[in-house]
């Protein structure tokens, strides 16, 4: 009944879609970002702020230090290593075993520096070959990196490099000051934000319940000293709080999981120790003890599903607060570090392009951010009426 109920707001389901989009995405990862690298840090100067939209034709130099292939399940988590150089180029031609390419300076211009690289140094990192003539063609001799003799034909060579070597990159929500896809960047982001509202919430629902509980169901000097407690660490500014115990922890990623979640178990302990108060005089409790079921029992079997409610629509509110201080502790350089991407992050490094023609850098993290917090706001109202039977 109460899906039902849920399923007919729209506004909440329109919310569900997407936060499952950002949990796919979450999962996913690296193997749908445009930018496979780890934390999708491939950094090309010449590209520093281009604008969403833009298309560049880049040229792959195999690079002599080769990285061994992935297993998919590990590059979905930690992304893969290149084994190329990216080099923006303009325009090309082939002149025998060479290819000739006017670079990108990282301007608007239409021209740029002339490069000449061997077709052997670009498909395997061999600058230098033996070239002969046989008949009309060109024969290229050459070592490969394992010592291996090879002899190919100049013009089999070109077909490789087109096919393997030169392709257009698309920058669908342009790069940053580095060079780095704002896509990619705000993908792996998405994975930052939920991890660290999944975890806090985890922690601060296992602290939460467990206290909120222990003072409902027991009261007398078991109530008072662990009210006084909540009481203590609710006057306390959230934030305050939260960087305190991240200068104790350290910076990092898993800091912030702590540090957040051990803030906000006090909401949670306040309403549940509120349920149990006036639960724990039911019927079915008094049952239970007439019955001689040990009291852990009848707290997390009989009691605790009773109030489970009012506290997940509570968790989705957590869920969104811990999004907003994560992103906040990011943008006060206190929260995950570089190199890895955070929304947080990614506005600290780029609100001074507000006021410039690439405001688009600390705006759209801006944006996801506010997409998160308002699905999750939305989501949790539409659960509150949803098992608000009183209601319906």
């Amino acid at each position: 009944m109460a899906m039902r109920r849920l399923l007919k707001d729209k506004f909440a389901v329109v919310a569900a879609a997407v936060i499952l989009l950002a949990v796919l995405i979450a999962i996913l990862g690296y193997l749908i970002t445009p930018d496979h690298t780890p934390f999708a840090n491939e950094q090309i100067l010449e590209l520093s702020c281009r604008k969403p939209g833009t298309s560049v034709k880049i040229l792959y130099l195999n690079q002599p230090q080769e990285y061994a292939s992935v297993w998919w399940p590990a590059r979905m988590i930690w992304g893969e290593k290149s084994n190329y150089r990216a080099v923006p180029i303009l325009s090309y031609h082939f002149e025998n075993e060479f290819i000739v390419v006017k670079a990108s300076t990282g301007s608007d211009l239409t021209d740029g520096p002339e490069l000449k690289y061997s077709l052997t140094d670009v498909l395997y990192g061999i600058p230098k070959a033996d070239v002969v003539a046989d008949g009309r063609n060109l024969i290229v001799n050459f070592r490969d990196a394992e010592g291996r003799f090879m002899r190919k034909d100049v013009k089999e060579l070109q077909q490789e490099v087109e096919q393997e070597n030169l392709d257009v990159r698309h920058y669908w929500l342009g790069t940053d000051r580095f060079g780095r896809d704002v896509l990619s960047q705000l993908m792996i982001g998405t994975r930052v934000s939920l991890s660290v509202g999944f975890i806090s919430v985890a922690l601060s629902l296992l602290i939460g319940l467990f206290l909120g509980s222990v003072a409902g169901f027991f009261g007398g000097r078991t109530d008072a000293l662990i009210t006084w407690l909540i009481n203590v660490v609710w006057s306390i500014p959230t934030l305050l709080l939260v960087i305190a115990i991240t200068f104790a922890l350290g910076k990092g990623f898993w800091q912030v999981f702590i540090a957040v979640g051990l803030t906000m178990w006090v909401e949670v302990a306040r309403v549940v120790r509120g349920q149990i108060l006036s639960i724990r005089e039911k019927e079915y409790v008094e049952a239970g003890r007439a019955l001689g079921f040990r009291n852990p029992r009848i707290i997390f079997r009989h009691i605790l599903p009773n109030t489970l409610a009012p506290v997940i629509v509570i968790s989705a509110a957590n869920f969104a607060s811990a999004i907003l201080i994560e992103a906040g502790l990011s943008f006060l350089g206190i929260g995950v570090q570089p190199p890895m991407p955070s929304w947080g992050t990614m506005i600290k490094d780029n609100y001074g392009y507000i006021i410039l023609d690439s405001a688009y850098l600390a705006i759209l993290p801006g944006i996801a951010i506010m997409m998160m917090v308002l699905a999750f706001m939305l989501i949790g109202n539409g659960l509150r009426d949803a098992l608000d039977v009183k209601a319906n």
